[in-house]
């Protein structure tokens, strides 16, 4: 249904609560991946402690007496942190299951790009601090010692053109050059971030004293480099080429949703073992020719089911337009699936999905998936002209009792979530007359970044509380 909200709308009171459904595995499914998230960032806090204090045995507060040591001293400790930084970030980029999982994919892209700007930053203060120190904090002599530095200095050459290739991964995440840039061609700059990183390990290894001097710290970084090497190797490269030689996806057809929008249906081999939930996304490639090699995020517009997967795009860019003619029996490979907009991040046995134009389609398949009884799960839908699925989201109102909210027009303005045609309340209160009890509701929200971040003040100021809101952003 189509709601437009009185001008004098405000905070109904809450319905009584119907019993819930089968959920007595939601608050252990909540503590784990909370506990999961706090060992994760013990480890990384007590891993730049550890060569902080490792720095500071080996004299580096001390050599801080004279400005030549204090430049070379402030190097190695901004090496090591630096060090510690970009092997969180690959283990970051790996796609750990037990991360994934935890953070979800929206919480992860954000610690991710936080690591890295603060790793490389810390890469350029050492190289310029060590180089600086090295010349006697001699101005002067910085570019002579700097040449002298890659020229005999066992793996120097090689962590410059490490540097080099951090220097492009970060220049091209910044926002304003991300505009001007395809998300393809982005993320194949973003893969040299691995050599950025592989590079520097012989430079370390050959002539960074604070890795060796004791066994210790050899088994410590060994181990460090071990562990981000290997969850690259087994998840971002092992797993996918043992999923895809088990499922084989082929395209199973092509279908017209509304104008400028279709659904791609798969089918495979062995696909009720495949472990992906509605809510979660993966990454496809289309072996349809010329291109095949880039990687398109999707969201799963269906329940999975034993027969087929099936994903929804838009084909205003170059891979939607590309699948909007995509042949059936084309090979499809996946990495995946990611994300933890899906049950596992559920909490309550009531629900609210709220989605923008073909930002429902997560949401859509989590209406079909998610248990619930009648009155226990809404979803708001805000769309501009028609709104996708209708016939299908009728059909779970009718067989599962699912309220849906359709909310139509244009955003009425900045700040705000809400189609043109609601009157003039605050979001918070016509979200709560929208939906009285939605601080008692798991609030799942998928859409653009914008729009996401202004449903999210909404839902916040709802009342429910943080670790209730789940959301997954359109933007990389």
């Amino acid at each position: 249904m189509s709601v437009v909200l009185p001008p004098s709308a405000r905070p109904g009171p809450a319905a009584p609560a119907p019993a819930p459904a089968r959920g007595p595995r939601w608050p252990s499914r909540a503590r784990r991946d909370a506990t999961v998230r706090a060992l994760a960032g013990a480890a990384l806090w007590g891993s730049l402690l550890l060569v902080t204090c490792w720095w500071t045995t080996d004299r580096g507060v001390q050599d801080l007496g004279t400005w030549s040591s204090a430049l070379t001293s402030l190097g190695r400790l901004s090496g090591l942190v630096a060090s510690v930084l970009l092997l969180a970030q690959v283990v970051l980029m790996a796609r750990v299951p037990v991360l994934e999982a935890a953070f979800g994919q929206d919480r992860l892209a954000r610690v991710h790009r936080w690591v890295g700007f603060c790793s490389f930053d810390l890469v350029l203060a050492h190289v310029v601090t060590i180089t600086w120190g090295y010349a006697a904090g001699e101005l002067t002599q910085v570019p002579a010692t700097a040449w002298d530095l890659v020229v005999d200095y066992p793996g120097v050459l090689l962590a410059a053109a490490g540097t080099a290739a951090l220097v492009a991964v970060v220049v091209t995440s910044v926002k304003a050059a991300r505009r001007r840039i395809r998300y393809e061609s982005w993320h194949l700059i973003h893969l040299y971030a691995y050599l950025g990183v592989g590079l520097a390990l012989p430079h370390q290894l050959w002539t960074g004293t604070e890795f060796t001097a004791s066994p210790t710290r050899t088994v410590f970084w060994w181990t460090l480099w071990g562990a981000a090497a290997g969850a690259v190797l087994v998840w971002r490269i092992g797993l996918p080429v043992v999923r895809n030689a088990r499922h084989r996806l082929r395209v199973a057809g092509v279908v017209t949703e509304a104008p400028g929008v279709v659904s791609v249906h798969l089918t495979g081999r062995d696909l009720d073992r495949m472990p992906v939930q509605a809510g979660q996304f993966l990454g496809f490639r289309f072996l349809d020719g010329p291109g095949w090699t880039r990687n398109h995020p999707y969201s799963l517009s269906a329940a999975p089911t034993r027969h087929g997967l099936r994903i929804t795009v838009r084909t205003d860019g170059d891979g939607g337009r590309r699948l909007a003619t995509v042949r059936p029996g084309t090979r499809v490979l996946v990495e995946g699936p990611y994300g933890r907009l899906s049950a596992r991040a559920r909490t309550s046995p009531k629900v609210t999905l709220i989605g923008a134009g073909v930002g429902i389609t997560p949401l859509r398949a989590l209406a079909e998936q998610l248990t619930y009884v009648p009155g226990q799960a809404v979803v708001l839908h805000r769309h501009r002209d028609r709104p996708l699925f209708a016939a299908e989201f009728d059909a779970l109102a009718a067989t599962r009792g699912l309220r849906v909210v359709n909310l139509p027009g244009q955003r009425r303005g900045e700040g705000s979530w809400l189609g043109s045609g609601t009157p003039p309340v605050d979001d918070v209160t016509a979200l709560r007359w929208l939906v009285p009890d939605v601080a008692e509701h798991d609030v799942y929200v998928c859409g653009p970044a914008g729009w996401a971040q202004d449903v999210r003040a909404a839902v916040l100021g709802a009342g429910v509380p943080a670790e209730r809101l789940h959301v997954e952003e359109f933007g990389w």
